[in-house]
Formats: structure tokens, C-alpha cells, sequence
């Protein structure tokens, strides 16, 4: 009771295939090939993407701040007027 016998694993193969069909999992495999093949050129992609040098990036530009300045210069302004 330990573990399967060789007739065991013999009997569920022979269920597989007859479930399935012997060209359908030849499809599956060859399914599973592709699939394996097209994951490994998208990795390759990556790698090669880190590898070229990166374009410099401009620096950031900032706003002076003189908009506060000229808003309380309105006001004094407005403050004068009235």
C-alpha cells in the first residue's frame, strides 16, 4: 500500500490517451514548447532593453516663485488705491 505499481501508472496512461487522444497531447507538448521558446526571447528582450545606456534626462524645471511676490504686490496696490 505503499505506492503504485508499474500496471497502476501502465492503466492511467492508457486512460490518458484514450481521453485525449495521441494527438492532442503531441499538440499540448508542442503547445508547451512554444510557449517556453517565446518567454525565453521575451527575457532576452529585457536584457537587451537594460543594456543599451539610457538617453540623459533633462533637468527638471522649476517656476520661480515670484508669483506670491506679485500677488502681495497687488494687494499693496489695491490697499493704496482705497
Amino acid at each position: 500500500m505503499g505506492g503504485f505499481s508499474i500496471w497502476h501508472w501502465i492503466i492511467i496512461g492508457l486512460i490518458v490517451v484514450l481521453l485525449f487522444g495521441k494527438g492532442k497531447i503531441s499538440d499540448l507538448m508542442g503547445d508547451v514548447a512554444k510557449g517556453i521558446k517565446s518567454f525565453k526571447k521575451g527575457m532576452a528582450e529585457d536584457d537587451e532593453a537594460k543594456a543599451d545606456p539610457a538617453k540623459p534626462v533633462e533637468p527638471m524645471r522649476t517656476i520661480d516663485h515670484q508669483a506670491a511676490a506679485t500677488v502681495e504686490k497687488k494687494a499693496e496696490d489695491v490697499r493704496k488705491a482705497v
